[in-house]
């Protein structure tokens, strides 16, 4: 039993780094400190309690989370900082080291962490602690989703990875993969339509694996979820492309309400470098993914993760996955340059593509990326769209997007807020980030 009167009068302030499934889980965790009677701190108010969710997806990625921290300590000087996420499970001893952090907790602890702020406490005070659990024993799911002011939700699905790319620490940072029942998924569901949620995107780390734990399938999960009452729309955050099946997506282009709009990291569009990267496809398959949603859902938003100048990634094979790239009917690019990670399989190849290469190579996807998705945009101009309208009000304009991802702004209107409109798309906004809704509707 926690002794509920350690955090009387509290304020804690919430800082995420990362991903989305960081978001949802910082969600959580201020749901159980919240429950305890620890309050959100407000603008310009000083916490008693810093929590930090970090990423380490990458060297900058690590270095922007030592910045975070120290910054934020200096904000909350008597602040009682405790640091959680990839790169507090990776690099432990390393944060806690971190002038100012009290607390370090790995994958399978963060959710515990009024266990271990009553602990600390007991112990009057001691040194900075950190607790992590080896990554081939992180078991435990712990269910998350966002609920803050936005009128889109996190659901997380699933978390950890069994593939072990040669490039990627996120398997022992997150653990094996694992997940969610579909019985306690939608009833989560079901919550976010009872407080108003319109809009659900599914999260995880791997979610097309998901079913490891409970002997069931994604495309049941989605199923499923498909019949919850009170949602709009849902959207499926990144799945690898050996894993989206036709059945899905024949499914979600037949569904109530799942959105056209697909994240599906490429990686590479050369043969030879998915080999040295350890991927478990080939361009061949993931060509065929894209023409089939788009054989089903013509108008769908496809979002494809690129990483550039990884180690073996000669000048040839970078322009053999350009020209892939440049050839399939996508929408976005989300291009990252390869960071080396200590521990990774990657460091064992030879070849290095240098710094200003690599920066040449990210700029040239960079450039075809915006390409394709003006061109996207553009082709949707003067079609009718159904637009989830959310909260942010910005130089007296507010915005949504279709479900198939086209951003759409339009001057400001509160009652338009969380609510789903059909609209006819007009034009360019003057700084070309979103399409206006035309004065003929």
């Amino acid at each position: 039993m926690i002794d509920s009167t350690l955090f009387e009068n509290k304020k804690a302030a919430y800082y995420t780094l990362g991903c989305k499934l960081n978001f949802a889980e910082t969600s959580t965790i201020g749901k159980i400190l919240s429950e305890q009677g620890i309050r959100k701190v407000r603008p310009g108010e000083k916490a008693d309690i810093c929590v930090i969710n970090t990423c380490s997806v990458t060297e900058l990625a690590d270095k922007k989370c030592r910045q975070a921290i120290r910054r934020i300590g200096k904000q909350h000087p008597d602040a009682f900082i405790v640091v959680t996420g990839c790169y507090a499970q990776l690099k432990p001893e390393e944060v806690a080291h971190i002038e100012g952090v009290n607390l370090v907790l790995g994958a399978e602890q963060k959710l515990d962490i009024l266990t271990y702020l009553e602990q600390w406490n007991r112990q009057n005070g001691l040194n900075s602690q950190y607790f992590t659990t080896p990554f081939k024993d992180i078991r435990k799911f712990m269910p998350s989703c966002s609920a803050d002011d936005r009128t889109r939700h996190f659901l997380k699905v699933q978390d950890g990875c069994d593939y072990f790319c040669s490039y990627c620490t996120i398997p022992l940072a997150r653990g094996r993969s694992r997940n969610g029942s579909i019985e306690s998924l939608v009833k989560q569901a079901e919550e976010v339509a009872r407080q108003g949620g319109k809009e659900i995107v599914l999260t995880g780390v791997n979610i097309g694996d998901f079913g490891k734990t409970t002997g069931e399938t994604f495309i049941d999960l989605i199923r499923a979820l498909d019949e919850v009452d009170g949602i709009d729309r849902y959207r499926i955050s990144s799945i690898e492309p050996d894993l989206i099946t036709d059945e899905a997506i024949d499914f979600v282009a037949k569904s109530k309400r799942f959105a056209p709009h697909f994240h599906i990291p490429l990686q590479s569009g050369c043969d030879e470098v998915l080999k040295l990267m350890r991927r478990r496809y080939d361009t061949a398959l993931f060509r065929h993914k894209i023409e089939k949603i788009k054989e089903v859902m013509p108008d769908a938003f496809i979002g494809v993760d690129v990483i550039v100048g990884t180690r073996g990634e000669t000048e040839a094979y970078f322009e053999t996955a350009y020209r892939f790239i440049e050839s399939l009917d996508i929408t976005q690019l989300h291009v990252f340059s390869y960071s080396e990670r200590p521990g990774t399989q990657a460091l064992k190849i030879d070849y290095i593509v240098d710094p200003k290469i690599k920066h040449a190579r990210s700029q040239a996807l960079l450039d075809l990326s915006e390409r394709k998705l003006q061109a996207f945009y553009e082709a949707h101009i003067g079609k009718e769209a159904d637009v989830l309208f959310e909260h942010t009000k910005k130089e007296g304009m507010m915005h949504g997007f279709t479900e198939n991802y086209i951003k759409v702004e339009r001057p400001y209107e509160a009652s338009l807020v969380n609510r789903t409109c059909r609209i006819r798309l007009g034009d360019w906004n003057p700084d070309k980030t979103a399409l206006t809704v035309s004065t003929d509707n």
